[in-house]
């Protein structure tokens, strides 16, 4: 699959927002993400870019995905979320955010019953 700039970028916005949304990185998202990093082929300097990119752009260029772009995103997030052995509250709420911005809204609720029997 193929992509332009502003869409690796926001996707590696979302994903290195997710790896931060319990407030610990944990060595296995920095595992994934570095497959991502292979995935996407970019750089630390394109993570720095993707960062200074707003949330609100971000969200605008993914909810803007083809339908296939949209389930890489899903998978992605679901396999970061699950890289430390652990899926946060927060990092639920974050995929059903943008799950949400993408209209993928049966999915949202689908994340929402997969990881109900993960949380403590």
């Amino acid at each position: 699959m193929k992509f332009e700039i502003s869409e690796k970028l926001a996707i590696v916005r979302v994903i290195d927002s997710l790896i931060y949304a319990d407030g610990i990185v944990h060595e296995g998202e920095i595992n994934a993400f570095s497959k991502l990093m292979e995935l996407l082929d970019f750089d630390a300097n394109f993570l720095i870019q993707a960062r200074n990119l707003d949330t609100v752009q971000s969200m605008a260029i993914v909810k803007n995905f083809s339908s296939k772009k949209k389930g890489l995103l899903e998978n992605l997030m679901d396999e970061v979320a699950k890289a430390d052995g652990f899926v946060h509250q927060k990092e639920i709420e974050m995929m059903e955010n943008v799950l949400s911005v993408i209209r993928l809204d049966s999915k949202s609720s689908k994340i929402k019953n997969t990881y109900t029997n993960i949380l403590p």
